[in-house]
């Protein structure tokens, strides 16, 4: 199960998370985040983030930059506070074990973003953004990150009236390039992933969903350099179901990891609950074991506890019930999988394009003509039902 499970903490929401929302302040009042200077609480906080994911046993965990050190005055002194946080991270990876699954750079939280980062109308503010993801792809290759992610809470826009549309999406598509580059240049071997999101600080994201990532991607002949780092919060957010984009981006072999999460679908914004619901978690394991695993990709919980839940082992339990659910939700895909029932009964219902005029649909061989000949010769087509509420029952079963 540990080959198929690769759980990963966030250290945001875990360690950096204080519970305010825009109507209340904070609550949840940890002791590593009590200190004399930044640095010394950065520091405080790292030691307990080890100590957590030992206690609870998991191999990885993801970082932004800014979760790791303190923002600087300049762009030297933000670097001088994450290479000496980095060190530190280093050592006690080796000291434990545990690895980075991905790293990537809050290109959002800070004043300059406020219009975007590789989008933005100011090429001054992507020329700091590109400084800043060097300097995390260098930080990738120091602590080892098996991934690199990049997500575009920003990267988009309020209002159309304002905004150039191609030109940013032009812009964005170079600075990816840049970073391939770059990570080529410095021989980082980490895979690269987006994270689409439809909205949620902008009005309207660019990387919407798996399909409008996929599509970006292919136009600017980046295909072959990312995948995507699936996040269903973001998914319901858009519009969909919860296991609707990991199943599109795994279809066209670019689902490289998952941000483990839920949501409330009645709220119409990212609420990064834990997921505890078995019939997602079985959903998004089924198409997991199909692709034949997530790796170097993982699931990591970008989750946190509610603002209610204030206990120190309220951080525990949550993960602990997020890593049985998966275990739970994988043991069932397993079963689906191996029994067949489903698989054969999908198979029967597209059985018609095995031979024949459907097989040459398949291969691509036939012609409009050659369709039209087949209709004269056979008439009207049967209506051959569904079976949508037999589907659902069976796989019920396994729940």
């Amino acid at each position: 199960m540990e080959d198929w499970l690769r759980f990963s903490v966030c250290y945001w929401h875990s360690f950096c998370g204080t519970g305010a929302d825009p109507f209340g302040f904070q609550t949840l009042h940890r002791p590593w985040n009590e200190g004399a200077t930044p640095m010394e609480c950065a520091k405080k906080r790292l030691h307990a983030a080890f100590e957590f994911f030992t206690k609870l046993g998991v191999k990885y965990y993801t970082f932004h930059d800014r979760d790791m050190s303190p923002e600087g005055r300049t762009l030297e002194e933000s670097n001088s506070n994450l290479d000496e946080m980095t060190d530190l991270a280093l050592q006690l990876q080796n000291r434990t074990g545990v690895k980075v699954l991905w790293v990537t750079c809050n290109l959002f939280a800070h004043s300059r973003y406020m219009n975007g980062a590789a989008t933005n109308p100011d090429c001054h503010v992507l020329a700091y953004a590109g400084a800043q993801v060097k300097k995390g792809l260098d930080v990738a290759k120091k602590l080892g990150a098996e991934n690199f992610v990049f997500w575009g809470g920003r990267e988009g826009f309020y209002s159309i009236h304002n905004t150039d549309v191609g030109a940013e999406l032009k812009h964005m598509a170079n600075f990816f390039k840049m970073a391939v580059k770059y990570k080529e240049k410095i021989g980082l071997k980490c895979q690269f992933l987006i994270e689409p999101k439809p909205k949620e600080p902008c009005k309207h994201q660019y990387d919407y969903d798996a399909m409008s990532v996929i599509g970006f991607l292919k136009h600017y002949e980046l295909d072959s350099h990312f995948k995507l780092n699936i996040e269903p919060n973001h998914t319901t957010l858009a519009g969909h179901s919860y296991e609707h984009d990991v199943i599109m981006a795994s279809v066209f072999g670019m689902l490289g990891s998952v941000d483990s999460n839920t949501g409330s679908p009645d709220l119409g914004w990212d609420t990064d609950q834990f997921p505890m619901d078995i019939r997602n978690t079985t959903m998004i394991m089924k198409t997991v074991i199909e692709q034949g695993g997530l790796q170097p990709g993982g699931l990591n919980f970008d989750a946190k506890v509610r603002r209610e839940s204030t206990d120190l082992e309220d951080l525990f339990i949550a993960h602990v019930g997020a890593m049985d659910a998966f275990a739970r939700g994988l043991r069932n895909a397993v079963r689906i999988i191996e029994e067949g029932v489903i698989t054969s009964m999908v198979k029967e219902r597209y059985m018609s394009f095995s031979h024949g005029i459907g097989q040459k649909v398949v291969d691509g061989s036939t012609s409009l003509e050659e369709l039209e000949d087949f209709v004269k010769q056979n008439g009207e087509p049967k209506v051959t039902s569904g079976k949508q509420e037999k589907y659902e029952t069976v796989f019920n079963h396994y729940l």
